[in-house]
């Protein structure tokens, strides 16, 4: 068979294993017995910054996140760290919805990733319509809506949840805020657990400045422009004072379907199939190159 005919196969495949029944998968790789990275060998970037003030929080979440090398590599050996700063930089302002999707992704990252090393290259995800969910989801996963990994939820009543799914082991993950730290009008917390503790700025506050905003058409007064941002980092900064668990919750999935989730009027019919992580198993040369006479090691 062609290699592209069986590439083409094998993600077909994939794609019809996620609208099945999860069953007991073998994880890719397992760290310490068949591959071997370091973690923390660069230091995450957590300096403070006019557009991202938070990342200095102690409980700004900082992902080790595992690559391939180059284009159709294997894996490296080494992690990098991506912090609250790196996704703002990629999605293009700070923001509520940005860090808090960010914080409940960190939360599912720890059942999915016990080791603590994040490999995009088994990730699917599924958002809300929010740009600020939506960004920070493909962005920590490598998810793309071109490459038929990201979705969007069928339900409207989960537009501030997120679900990943991890290909090789086949676990999905729900992650959400606890009822308490939630601030949008009219919308559930789709999961049961509250926050124990007591924000700053309540969130009843919250959501009638935002339903105020909403009223006033487009046209809010420049008081209520200044306040919800005030608001909104007065919010951030309490969470990230504390442990994510104490403000977020995650449970898994059980007989995931893909299918079931994800709305199909949002999906490419006819998604690409990605090809530049397909080597990152490949096996290693036998013996180096020695010279010229050796020719090249096939």
């Amino acid at each position: 068979m062609h290699p592209r005919t069986l590439l083409a196969a094998i993600a077909a495949a994939l794609i019809a294993a996620a609208g099945a029944p999860a069953a007991a998968a073998q994880p890719t790789y397992r760290q310490g017995e068949d591959i071997f990275i370091e973690t923390g060998v660069e230091a995450p970037d957590r300096t403070p910054t006019w557009y991202a003030s938070v990342v200095a929080q102690p409980y700004a979440p900082v992902f080790e996140m595992l690559a391939t090398r180059g284009t159709q590599g294997r894996y490296y050996p080494y992690t990098y760290p991506v912090t609250l700063k790196d996704i703002i930089r990629w999605h293009g302002h700070d923001c509520e919805g940005l860090t808090h999707a960010a914080n409940a992704a960190a939360v599912a990252f720890r059942i999915l990733f016990p080791d603590g090393i994040i490999d995009r290259s088994v990730l699917w995800g599924i958002t809300g319509d929010s740009p600020c969910w939506s960004d920070a989801v493909a962005f920590l996963t490598g998810a793309r809506v071109q490459y038929g990994n990201l979705g969007f939820f069928r339900d409207k009543r989960y537009g501030h949840a997120l679900v990943l799914y991890r290909e090789d082991t086949q676990q999905a993950v729900l992650a959400t805020w606890k009822k308490g730290i939630n601030n949008i009008p009219g919308e559930p917390v789709v999961l049961p657990e509250a926050i124990t503790w007591q924000p700053k700025v309540t969130m009843a506050d919250v959501e009638r400045l935002k339903d105020a905003v909403k009223k006033a058409g487009g046209e809010p007064t420049p008081y209520q422009v200044d306040q919800m941002r005030y608001q909104q980092w007065v919010h951030l900064n309490d969470i990230l004072s504390r442990p994510l668990e104490q403000s977020y919750q995650a449970r898994v999935l059980e007989n995931f379907r893909w299918a079931d989730w994800i709305d199909p009027g949002k999906a490419v019919p006819n998604p690409i199939v990605r090809s530049d992580t397909r080597l990152k198993n490949y096996p290693y040369r036998g013996r180096p190159i020695e010279g010229p006479k050796q020719g090249i090691d096939r």
